[in-house]
């Protein structure tokens, strides 16, 4: 199928669901009986579900002003819409398909959102009903506590038990509701796990990294070779034979410790590892404010789902046996990145937005089990199990957002300019973008032994999506004039004061996150672009002063 045919075909499919959609909306609320919708919640049928779009269809053959919405990218855009809750899923849901299968996602995804609609239609009936019942519960308690002031059970006897029978079947009928609507609840929340962010507009469309939009390149790949005089026919080497040539390079040793994809490094090669990471710290710290932190390397589940790798990425990550340690009583894991511990430092919290952005770096390891990689980049530090990587995260508020991805993503191009790094920055496209982001960038950095830019940092804003996850907020500052009207309290009527406006309520923050960098990918971008033919490796000049002065890494 061609592009134009397939974006023909997804704006019929996506000008089709708001059409239904809008019929839902216009179409009036059939309701049952408690027991009755009790019973289509537990035993869903697809008899049901055919009557149910029978109906839908119907009532939106009926509404033909609906518009069809214009698509960005073949994809309705999310215009001022936050990240997916139950709410958002099911008034959107046209909107949420089309982002989904813009993504490429999977059809049980697709299917978890739908679901999430229909329960909601289930949920509004109960609530009705357990609202009716309370109703009678109330009415039928207020007529029992009159008969029993109006002579009891010895005047009326016969209708005093009836108030009373009716009141508890009523009392019964509400609390059975209730049950129903908390396995309503457990199982939406259960499938809005499944359900990514949402796309920003910016977000081209695309299968996979073979789509990625480029938006800049910073340096030639030529001009450290002819800074460092290479012959014209010398051919770059592996970072790995670089580093076995400063007798630096002991994977052997670790693999036969540890298994595949882990790395030992000693001698010239630890040394400029610690290097580089001292100085992305520093840089980070010092320079671009960033407050460094030192975090765990253990997590609970929770703070695993703040940042949403799990659930659904559980299979990547490292786990430890519950019989060794677990996290307040929950599952715990090693870290995947830096990421998680940082921006779970205040979760649950309310900011002041008068103190946001917050700005953390950290230098940690990261544990990744890297499933469903067999068989790819087996080879050096390309893709290990255990890494260095200096973390960038921000904690912002919604307007600052943006502006404070450029920023962060801008801090991380920083060090690649220092270390003089021939680099691009390319903006994922929607089969590559990760779950939680809703915009992103990679850099890639030059590597002369394969020809390649590759991956060395993802700097990605995912809005409010983690902040929802973990109940992170900040409250809005009191413009101006609002301030003013505070201070002065005018009188009203009679003297009296006016009551005191109430403060803003609190809104979701936004976080970004970002590499800045991935030590060992720098690492092995340095040995291949500063390696001699003589197997030395020149040392980068914003690293010397952490070498000791050292202009060049020999074999001891």
């Amino acid at each position: 199928m061609t592009v134009a045919l397939a974006a023909a075909a997804l704006a019929a499919r996506t000008a089709s669901s708001f059409q239904i959609a809008a019929g839902r909306r216009g179409a009036a609320a059939v309701l049952s009986s408690s027991s009755s919708a009790s019973r289509a919640v537990l035993r869903p049928s697809l008899s049901s579900s055919r009557v149910v779009a029978s109906r839908l269809m119907s009532a939106a053959a009926a509404d033909t002003d609906t518009e069809t919405p214009a698509l960005v990218h073949g994809r309705v855009s999310r215009g001022a819409l936050a990240s997916p809750d139950a709410r958002t899923v099911t008034d959107n849901l046209p909107l949420i398909l089309s982002h989904l299968r813009s993504r490429r996602a999977s059809d049980e995804t697709v299917s978890a959102a739908e679901r999430i609609a229909s329960l909601n239609d289930d949920r509004v009936s109960l609530i009705q009903a357990r609202d009716r019942a309370l109703s009678v519960r109330k009415e039928q308690s207020a007529a029992v506590g009159k008969l029993m002031r109006d002579g009891g059970e010895e005047k009326h006897g016969e209708a005093l038990a009836e108030a009373k029978r009716l009141s508890g079947e009523a009392a019964d009928e509400a609390a059975s509701v209730e049950e129903k609507l908390a396995e309503i609840e457990e199982t939406v929340g259960g499938l809005l796990a499944s359900i990514p962010n949402l796309l920003d507009d910016r977000v081209p469309d695309g299968n996979d990294d073979g789509e990625n939009e480029e938006v800049d390149r910073w340096g030639d790949p030529s001009d450290l070779p002819r800074e460092l005089g290479w012959p014209d026919d010398f051919e770059a080497k592996w970072h790995d034979d670089v580093a076995s040539g400063l007798d630096g390079w002991k994977a052997e040793n670790a693999v036969a410790m540890s298994g595949a994809r882990f790395v030992a490094l000693s001698g010239p090669a630890a040394k400029l590892e610690r290097a580089l990471s001292s100085y992305m710290l520093d840089q980070h710290s010092n320079v671009n404010g960033y407050t460094e932190a030192s975090v765990p390397y253990v997590v609970g589940r929770t703070a695993l789902e703040g940042t949403s790798q799990l659930p659904k990425f559980e299979d990547d990550l490292f786990r430890i046996a519950k019989e060794s340690h677990t996290c307040n009583g929950e599952d715990a894991f090693l870290i995947p990145t830096a990421e998680v511990p940082l921006t779970n430092l205040h979760a649950g919290q309310i900011l002041e937005e008068s103190d946001l952005p917050l700005s953390y770096v950290a230098l940690t390891p990261c544990f990744r089990a890297e499933a469903g990689s067999y068989g790819r980049d087996t080879r050096g530090l390309i893709r290990t199990h255990q890494f260095h990587k200096v973390e960038l995260v921000k904690i912002s508020s919604a307007d600052a957002s943006d502006d404070e991805h450029e920023l962060l993503t801008g801090h991380a191009e920083g060090i690649l300019k220092d270390l003089k790094l021939p680099y691009r920055k390319v903006r994922l496209c929607s089969g590559d973008i990760g779950f939680s982001a809703r915009h992103c960038y990679d850099l890639e950095v030059y590597l002369p032994s394969t020809g390649e830019y590759r991956e060395i940092s993802s700097c990605s804003n995912t809005g409010d999506f983690q902040a929802r996850r973990m109940a992170l907020r900040y409250r809005p500052a009191e413009k101006a004039e609002e301030a003013g009207d505070k201070a002065e309290a005018p009188k009203g009527k009679g003297g009296k004061k006016k009551k005191k406006a109430k403060k803003p309520k609190p809104q979701l923050c936004h976080t970004i996150n970002g590499s800045g960098l991935a030590v060992g990918r720098t690492l092995l971008a340095v040995l291949e672009n500063y390696q001699m033919p003589d197997g030395s490796v020149v040392v980068p000049e914003v690293l010397r002063p952490y070498l000791g002065g050292l202009e060049v890494l020999k074999k001891a």
